[in-house]
């Protein structure tokens, strides 16, 4: 049997009924069957998931291997297990609730080997949930995850290059219990020679499931401390300080870290509250810098500034104000060069909170009436205008 291009990776746990539309979805796929091997593993599941993947297997065009295992307790094992039996160029992981869109599988793998780029992102639609939206503007053949919203989507239905993932002998963390995919996919966005975008047509649907069981949704508090710790500890240690790696720490800080610490906060005993305070000390002391502070909205780096400088008492206040959806006044400043939006404890001498953290950055400040972008910029354009007013006198002067 000639080398399938893609093995289609499907980790299944209790996902009947909505196992039914996924495996038709897979079978629905314009590329031909010969080019596609699917893996799919059971794990443990005790609803007829086995043995409708059983059957699946005996009537599918393509080549389907089916392993059934005892449960793992999470997603990180039955991927491992079927990326060691993978044998595809590339290879796609697809959840058992979730489904292909039409040609999707052709056209990623069509992109990989024109562009020649080594993971496929492709257009991910929401069946009742959200999905992301921000990376999807234009189809891009080859970009970085310096150059575009992907950090954003760190969820593992990626087309990746599977002599990638073997050169780095990348697999899933089975430690992690939520989070393990934004870990495996950042990896994967660091180390490819290139990544794709496709934009223009949805290639991925993911499913709401009615019973609430989506992985995603489950598990305590401490596990996206946990998630939040792995995920920054491999931005560290796979790009040096700077600007860059600022950029991407911007990602666990938002997503991870900083809902700990909102309107499900209000509602944490203190208990909880302390807790949450001390997981996230050792956080914010070896990776909240200037520069991540500065890539995020008032509200986050006000909330987020709060926690680094462990203040509780003074966090639930913000909270309360940013869960009523208020817009906080804007005070405008320096001609309206500088915008200070005021939230709770602005300038408030006994909480002692600076007024930097209080001061929009440009893409913010723009929505206020009265704000002059460039400040900084357009006086030191005049004081570079007057020292050459001043040299060019005194040198006509000289020459007189």
């Amino acid at each position: 049997m000639a080398q399938p291009d893609v093995s289609v990776i499907i980790g299944a746990y209790e996902a009947m009924p909505y196992l039914i539309e996924c495996l038709a979805s897979v079978e629905a796929q314009t590329i031909d069957p010969t080019r596609v091997e699917v893996i799919a593993v059971d794990d443990g599941s005790t609803d007829g998931t086995g043995e409708y993947l059983e059957e699946f297997a005996e009537r599918a065009p393509m080549h389907v291997l089916v392993i059934r295992q005892e449960n793992s307790g999470g997603p990180s094992g039955p991927r491992n297990v079927g990326l060691g039996k993978a044998t595809g160029r590339y290879v796609f992981f697809l959840d058992a609730d979730d489904r292909l869109g039409p040609e999707a599988l052709e056209r990623m793998v069509d992109m990989a080997d024109r562009a020649g780029t080594d993971v496929v992102l492709g257009k991910v639609e929401g069946v009742n949930r959200s999905a992301p939206k921000s990376m999807w503007g234009k189809t891009v053949e080859r970009t970085d995850v310096f150059s575009s919203n992907i950090k954003f989507t760190l969820s593992a239905q990626k087309l990746f290059r599977r002599a990638l993932l073997d050169q780095h002998g990348m697999r899933f963390d089975e430690s992690l219990f939520t989070g393990e995919d934004a870990l495996f996919t950042m990896e994967a966005y660091l180390r490819a020679d290139g990544v794709s975008v496709i934009a223009d047509h949805t290639c991925y649907y993911l499913v709401g499931r009615d019973d609430g069981k989506h992985v995603t949704k489950s598990g305590s508090y401490t596990l996206r401390f946990d998630s939040a710790r792995a995920l920054m500890e491999l931005i560290a240690e796979l790009v040096p300080a700077g600007g860059r790696r600022d950029q991407l720490m911007v990602r666990p800080f938002l997503v991870t870290l900083l809902p700990q610490f909102g309107p499900k906060y209000l509602t944490d005993s203190e208990e909880i509250r302390r807790h949450k305070f001390e997981l996230a000390k050792p956080l914010m002391d070896t990776y909240w810098t200037e520069g991540v502070a500065r890539r995020l909205k008032v509200h986050e780096r006000l909330r987020l500034h709060l926690v680094a400088e462990q203040r509780p008492e003074l966090l639930p206040d913000v909270v309360k104000f940013v869960k009523a959806k208020k817009q906080a006044a804007a005070l405008l400043e320096r001609k309206g060069r500088r915008v200070y939006l005021v939230y709770p404890h602005f300038r408030d001498r006994a909480a002692g909170v600076p007024d930097s953290v209080y001061l929009a950055e440009p893409r913010e400040a723009r929505a206020f009436p009265g704000y002059r972008e460039g400040g900084v910029d357009t006086f030191m354009r005049r004081a570079v205008r007057k020292a050459r007013r001043v040299l060019t006198s005194r040198e006509v002067r000289h020459a007189a």
